[in-house]
């Protein structure tokens, strides 16, 4: 499964992106009752609220990031994402995999154990409560 980009936009239109780092966790919400755009997303803060909404325009969406009409489908009534890059005009938000419809856990990376390779661990390892 790829990874999912987003774009965060309207953000001149609430607190600016001024505080908005690298890192910090957002909360995607549909609003499927918005009179402007059928498949608008909220991007919320928590302790801030609406920051503004999931690009769903070529002319907002940057790069080669999803719109919100790509990703409505494939997320529930609400989402996790994460800021990886802050703009003068809004940011690009990568969306977690375990918010995707259909994610499994067997779909993520799994890196098998080297042969031959001996691990070496500490009784202190098992927790034994000794």
């Amino acid at each position: 499964m790829s990874k999912v980009y987003i774009t965060l936009t309207g953000t001149k239109y609430r607190f600016g992106t001024d505080f908005l780092k690298p890192g910090m966790k957002v909360r995607l919400v549909k609003e499927p009752d918005n009179e402007y755009d059928a498949e608008a997303i909220k991007v919320m803060m928590k302790g801030m609220g609406q920051l503004g909404y999931v690009a769903n325009s070529w002319r907002t969406v940057i790069g080669d990031s999803c719109s919100a009409g790509r990703i409505y489908d494939r997320i529930g009534d609400t989402a996790k994402a994460k800021i990886v890059h802050v703009l003068p005009y809004g940011a690009v938000l990568k969306v977690s995999k375990k918010s995707l419809l259909g994610y499994k856990r067997e779909d993520a990376e799994i890196k098998p154990m080297e042969e031959n390779t001996t691990y070496e661990m500490d009784k202190g390892d098992f927790g034994t409560g000794a």
